[in-house]
């Protein structure tokens, strides 16, 4: 009966048509059946795979260095300012694109404590929490024993993720940077964005929100909502290829008054100068350090602009209704699967963690099925939802799949 209704919810989905735009997962043995990883690695669009080529052998190829001129020296903040216009709800001018993500969380992180330090030297301490992804823990840790600061530690539920009241009871005088993840990428828990970064201002705090798991799927609203600073990638929903760099935001009210640690020679006021000593540029053009990526930036565009034509809304509308089709199929059809992520969509983002024992031995025969989700420990199968790519008929043949499996 599920294949029946995930038939006729693909012959009503609103978005069934953005799933042609894709470039083929491949055909006969090999290809893949069920792609459920687009919230670790998009699949890339047709009209990429054009712009790529056509980098190769036109602006590259033909314009050689000419196009550095031409266009690609202020492809970081035109694409950051579409992109934060699109999908941040940033105004322009506080978006700029480049670097890994791990790089702009440092640069990010360390500018805003930087801040927060020179304004009140007392303000020495970074919350962070123990469910964060590796990267923000690690960064956090090392800033912290780079600067003689101090790390306190929110430890949420892993089947949920850091709540206002957590935030609210470890905040204070002392707190110079809460560093938080918007949406948590194992249980997809999303945090309540405005009442925290509320409640870190109350304290005198900046907020900075890691985004990798909410950018192009779920709405963030960062201006409105007075975020100071953002950080997120973009080969997961907005399909920018495998290592695409990262963006940052950086509210206008804050620009002039931090200065990101890593100086390179793009972020100086004057580039071409080559001069003793570094001057940093006006705006977000000082939180660039070295050579944009101009190769590993193409991907982001083409999916910007189809969120754009269908809407970030309709994109989140669909990314709850796959959820719950994922909870209602295993709760009917799933002896012993556990659900391991909100089941209130408001506070589900693009994914959803399913939980059994044998999590691990099933994602592996999954994959030899040529079945794609992924596992994270300890016993999660994390079922990637992209609404653009993702058909309900995928994700019904990956359940059936996992329910054959434990059945053996």
């Amino acid at each position: 009966m599920t294949g029946e209704r995930a038939a006729a919810l693909d012959a009503a989905d609103p978005l069934a048509w953005c799933r042609d735009l894709f470039v083929p997962a491949g055909a006969g043995s090999g290809a893949v059946r069920a792609y459920l990883d687009g919230n670790s690695l998009g699949r890339p669009l047709i009209a990429t795979a054009d712009r790529l080529a056509g980098l190769v052998t036109d602006a590259w190829g033909t314009g050689l260095i000419r196009s550095w001129d031409a266009a690609w020296m202020d492809l970081p903040l035109q694409w950051g300012d579409r992109l934060g216009e699109v999908c941040l709800g940033a105004g322009p001018g506080q978006t700029v694109i480049g670097d890994s993500t791990t790089v702009m969380l440092y640069k990010l992180l360390r500018a805003g404590l930087d801040a927060a330090r020179a304004k009140d030297p007392a303000r020495t301490e970074i919350v962070v929490d123990t469910q964060n992804f590796p990267t923000d823990r690690y960064v956090a840790e090392g800033i912290a024993d780079e600067t003689d600061c101090r790390l306190v530690w929110i430890d949420p539920d892993p089947a949920t993720g850091v709540t206002v009241d957590q935030v609210q009871a470890v905040v204070g005088p002392r707190t110079a940077v809460v560093l938080l993840s918007h949406v948590a990428y194992k249980s997809a828990w999303v945090a309540d964005l405005p009442m925290i970064t509320g409640v870190a201002h109350e304290a005198g705090a900046l907020v900075l929100w890691d985004l990798c798991h909410s950018v192009g799927v779920h709405p963030v609203d960062l201006d409105q909502h007075e975020v100071d600073l953002a950080v997120g990638c973009s080969y997961k929903f907005l399909n920018g290829g495998p290592g695409a760099p990262a963006f940052g935001y950086v509210a206008g009210r804050h620009q002039s008054t931090m200065t990101q640690p890593i100086r390179g020679w793009m972020g100086h006021a004057d580039p071409f100068a080559m001069g003793p000593g570094h001057q940093p540029a006006d705006g977000m053009r000082r939180f660039i350090s070295g050579t944009p990526p101009i190769l590993g930036m193409v991907g982001i565009a083409d999916t910007v602009e189809l969120i754009n034509d269908v809407g970030l809304g309709a994109v989140r509308d669909k990314a709850v209704a796959l959820g719950e089709f994922v909870i209602e199929t295993v709760d009917a059809d799933l002896p012993g699967v556990t659900i391991g992520s909100p089941r209130d969509s408001v506070r589900r983002g693009g994914h959803v963690t399913i939980n059994h024992p044998r999590s691990r031995e099933v994602c592996a025969q999954l994959w030899a099925r040529d079945v794609i989700p992924d596992f994270r420990e300890p016993d999660g199968i994390r079922l990637g939802l992209s609404p653009l790519s993702t058909s309900f008929a995928e994700v019904d043949l990956a359940l059936r799949e996992i329910g054959q499996l434990l059945e053996q």
